[in-house]
């Protein structure tokens, strides 16, 4: 990976002993942006959500008029069916933001910048979750309104300005945001972009496919509750259509039958709680070891 020198803020350097935030999420950006892999990345997250959603829409069939609740739960399901694809992308694309300067050896000009190291952290970790966020935002907006007059010339009429309809599409979007944050906390503590890769993507999809046959095979519960605390499936609380009635449900904590069933909160917190975690492991290793 190569990216642009940053003269601007190393005069300011120059003059004040040391990098701001500011100048070290400036020099971030010129970084990400000057990527040809983050363009790419970027550029197929919009082309898949929208094409996604544009293929479900001219797929979709149905019988009679479905209620409003259901015509709503058409539209999020195909202007996020496309995350299901693209988280794969911010994955790779969250772990080769750090990883990829290891392995130029880049990262010891960076670090050299910011000796705290901390800032040069966070400002990685916020340009990363800014621009993946405003791209995730737009691609599932842009899909929405590329599906809404397919979905009406079926007789399905969303709203698509309802606060219950907005919410899961932002949730897609801070999803996204959410995964490549994490695969930039394993590429921060592994510092190896395969490991890093493999990591985040055995998490998200290899260790929930384990758990689903190891419950279908043995029907235990606690296995079903450990699967709902994944970032895959807490992930999913907060980035699909939910209904009043089945919130509200969930609003009750554990049901009857003893399996977890997490509301849209609970997974957005469950899912923080997983880059916080691994993001203050990958902020400690980053200060103890050498670059």
């Amino acid at each position: 990976m190569t990216t642009a020198t940053l003269d601007r803020p190393t005069r300011a350097a120059a003059q004040t002993g040391r990098l701001s935030l500011t100048h070290l999420v400036r020099s971030e950006w010129i970084k990400l942006r000057t990527l040809r892999s983050t363009v790419w990345c970027y550029g197929l997250i919009v082309l898949l959500t929208i094409g996604f959603a544009v293929l479900m829409a001219l797929t979709f069939s149905t019988q009679g008029t479905p209620s409003a609740d259901a015509q709503n739960s058409i539209l999020v399901r195909s202007a996020t069916l496309g995350i299901n694809f693209t988280q794969l992308i911010v994955a790779v694309l969250g772990a080769l933001v750090v990883t990829g300067e290891y392995s130029t050896g880049m990262i010891r000009s960076t670090l050299t910048a910011a000796p705290g190291r901390i800032g040069a952290y966070l400002s990685k970790a916020i340009v990363l979750a800014v621009t993946t966020f405003v791209v995730g935002l737009i691609s599932v907006v842009a899909a929405a309104l590329v599906a809404v007059p397919i979905l009406s010339a079926k007789d399905v009429q969303p709203d698509l300005f309802q606060w219950s309809v907005m919410l899961p599409m932002i949730g897609a979007a801070g999803y996204l945001t959410l995964v490549a944050l994490l695969a930039f906390t394993f590429g921060t503590i592994l510092r190896n972009s395969a490991g890093a890769i493999a990591t985040v993507l055995g998490l998200l999809l290899v260790v929930p496919t384990v758990l689903q046959i190891l419950s279908s095979l043995t029907q235990a519960k606690w296995i079903q509750n450990v699967a709902a605390f994944l970032p895959s499936d807490a992930g999913s609380k907060f980035s699909t259509y939910q209904s009043s009635v089945a919130e509200s449900a969930a609003a009750g904590g554990p049901q009857s039958s003893g399996i977890v069933d997490l509301t849209s909160w609970e997974g957005l917190a469950v899912t923080i709680g997983w880059v916080l975690i691994f993001g203050m492991i990958g902020a400690v290793l980053l200060k103890r070891r050498d670059a």
